[in-house]
């Protein structure tokens, strides 16, 4: 049974608003996953089938926000092409990953993979300093400078997001911040163009593999989509405090659902 014949009002506002906070941080950093999953899981979705549905719902949302970020990514076909492959292997990766586990794996992988994924929010300022520090110290460039330590580490980056995707931009933003002699908008631009290509390489294979519900995907991803517009207009002016705050508000709340399933 779809949770949309047992939906509230409410309750589908809040997975649509839920969407649209997670497009919108997901173009800015990431970890909008932490808003989303807290909530599906509260409508009543198992965990897998909250993650599978979220993944689906959250494409649209991540395509916005790389449209969104479109003059960011000129003179940068190179290094997304090369950074693409990392991307799409290490999504399926993922992907095949959550599929192949059981659900108990899932349920006790997730709540460490929350908590590092708060971590790594709490830590974002620190990744940006470091970031502004390394364009400080050289000129930015957009060359194609992908070497084997970052292709290697965005395919991990990427395999982690293809199971579950909370904290990906982070993992991608920190990895080519301390690897890449280029502005932070640049790489947030790239990011949003390999974080559209794993989701939606999973969610392609979702489509055929996995259980979903229609009602939690056609939510999000109707928020996510207008999210990751604002995200990319206006977004970057909103206090990162509280965003960080919000975020790890609903992680905990995640952790705490998910221990107490």
């Amino acid at each position: 049974m779809s949770i949309w014949d047992s939906l509230s009002v409410w309750e589908a506002l809040a997975i649509l608003a839920a969407g649209i906070g997670a497009g919108t941080i997901n173009t800015i950093v990431g970890s909008g996953t932490l808003i989303t999953f807290p909530v599906l899981l509260a409508t009543g979705l198992p965990p897998v089938t909250a993650t599978v549905s979220n993944a689906l719902g959250l494409v649209p949302g991540s395509l916005s926000g790389a449209i969104g970020y479109r003059e960011e990514l000129r003179g940068q076909g190179r290094r997304v092409r090369t950074l693409a492959v990392a991307a799409a292997v290490g999504g399926v990766t993922g992907a095949v990953l959550l599929t192949l586990l059981p659900p108990t794996a899932f349920e006790t992988i997730v709540p460490v993979l929350v908590a590092l994924a708060l971590v790594l929010v709490v830590l974002q300022p620190r990744i940006s300093a470091a970031v502004r520090r390394r364009e400080r110290r050289g000129t930015a460039s957009g060359a194609a400078d992908v070497g084997p330590a970052l292709f290697c580490g965005l395919l991990l980056a990427s395999v982690y997001g293809g199971y579950f995707t909370a904290a990906q931009g982070i993992l991608y933003l920190s990895l080519m911040g301390m690897l890449l002699n280029d502005t932070l908008q640049r790489l947030n631009a790239v990011k949003n163009v390999l974080a559209a290509i794993v989701n939606s390489i999973a969610a392609l294979f979702f489509l055929f593999v996995a259980d979903f519900d229609w009602a939690a995907v056609l939510l999000i991803a109707v928020g996510s989509a207008a999210g990751g517009q604002i995200g990319a207009k206006v977004g970057r002016r909103l206090p990162p405090a509280v965003l960080r705050t919000v975020i790890v508000v609903v992680g905990v709340s995640a952790i705490v659902q998910l221990l107490l399933r």
